[in-house]
């Protein structure tokens, strides 16, 4: 089969370098996979470097370089006419796919322009959506105006909607969408990667640790933790992400969160890490006694999901991706979103058990490595593609 993913958004800056955590991550993992099932794969992303060649491959896949300049308005989606006329062009004249893949909603956009008249299916994934992120960040909700009913429009383009938790997949139907044309699947693991075996951050042997990751952009949660913190005790919260370690005394959030944690006294309790490389994460993970999750908006429970691979038990809200990955009593504890005084509790009798900590992270790993591998993930898609193509009635491509 002839897969072709549809990114969108310019690629990373240099070739070869990991790309970053998200949804470049997530189509670069699929297109592989799907590559190693003895698929046709190749991946469009806007080419933003003039220095950067057009066409690169990477893990038996394409990787294709869009070279189109804006034409329709300002940021991301000024890209998208000439960008969907350029996919059409060359899947006319040249390599046709038999089905297309629209990630994020800028590349399902392009996919559902390029695809137009023909007999193509589009699946779309959109990774999150800006109806969903406006209702729970509110007034921190920094998205496009556009974004949401163009989101609507392309929700009602498309043959199927990949939903990656079970809240996307209402949301979706509240958008318009049928039940029967969104399915659930949630991005994998890399479990060679994330794993209970390996190197550990260094630590405070004698201090219990809670890890919190994440960007510090709106809705991140980490200020719950630390609220939560004073009810749990003798324990140290590590929070790994945002700016580079250099640069975190400047950020006004990292100096937001210390002034909060300094109010709430706990303020020697609380470490800021920084930003830390994708392949180095699995280490902080390992030093960690519990992973606390508590976003705002997750649609894909990848940190949950990271931790729970390396064996570590999961407090977290019960919401999103959260509330699919982990399973409450099993792989570690939910709390009502936004309850403080719960979350506090949960922690600091899990810190306190050991026993119960070591069952929830060995059922972690189980169900990790039973259920959310990129494996799993690929074979999934490759029958909704064989699905959607059989719906459409479209030949092969070949």
């Amino acid at each position: 089969m002839r897969v072709a993913l549809v990114y969108a958004h310019a690629g990373p800056p240099q070739r070869g370098q990991q790309p970053a955590v998200g949804p470049h991550q997530r189509v670069s993992r699929l297109a592989a996979e799907l590559s190693r099932l003895g698929h046709d794969v190749r991946v469009y992303e806007r080419l933003d470097d003039a220095d950067a060649p057009a066409a690169t491959e990477a893990d038996g896949y394409q990787v294709i370089g869009v070279p189109v300049e804006p034409t329709n308005g300002s940021g991301p989606v000024g890209y998208v006419p000439a960008f969907g006329r350029w996919l059409a062009q060359q899947w006319a004249h040249d390599w046709r796919p038999d089905v297309v893949h629209g990630h994020f909603w800028v590349g399902g956009l392009a996919a559902a322009s390029a695809a137009g008249r023909t007999t193509l299916p589009v699946v779309q994934t959109f990774h999150s959506l800006g109806l969903e992120q406006l209702r729970h960040l509110g007034p921190g909700y920094t998205g496009p105006g556009e974004r949401i009913p163009l989101e609507r429009a392309l929700s009602r383009a498309v043959d199927l909607a990949v939903a990656q938790c079970s809240d996307e997949v209402d949301e979706l139907t509240r958008m318009g969408l049928h039940r029967t044309a969104v399915v659930v699947v949630p991005a994998g693991v890399d479990t060679d990667r994330f794993r209970p075996d390996g190197e550990r951050a260094p630590r405070e042997p004698r201090r219990r640790r809670i890890l919190a990751v994440g960007g510090l952009g709106p809705g991140h949660g980490h200020d719950d933790v630390i609220r939560a913190l004073r009810l749990v005790g003798d324990a140290e919260l590590v929070i790994v992400g945002g700016p580079p370690a250099h640069a975190l005394d400047a950020h006004p959030e990292v100096r937001r969160l210390r002034r909060l944690a300094q109010d709430v006294g706990v303020g020697e309790q609380v470490q800021f890490i920084g930003g830390v490389p994708h392949d180095q994460m699995a280490s902080w993970y390992r030093s960690a006694d519990v992973v606390a999750c508590t976003p705002r908006y997750a649609s894909t429970g990848m940190v949950p999901l990271e931790a729970m691979a390396c064996g570590v038990p999961v407090v977290g809200y019960a919401r999103g991706g959260v509330a699919d990955t982990v399973i409450d009593n099993v792989t570690g504890r939910l709390v009502p979103v936004g309850d403080i005084r719960a979350l506090g509790v949960t922690l600091r009798r899990l810190l306190a058990d050991e026993a119960e900590r070591f069952a929830y992270g060995h059922a972690a790993l189980d169900r990790v490595r039973c259920r959310y591998t990129w494996d799993r993930t690929a074979s999934t898609l490759e029958r909704i593609y064989e699905r959607v193509r059989r719906n459409r009635g479209a030949d092969p491509a070949d």
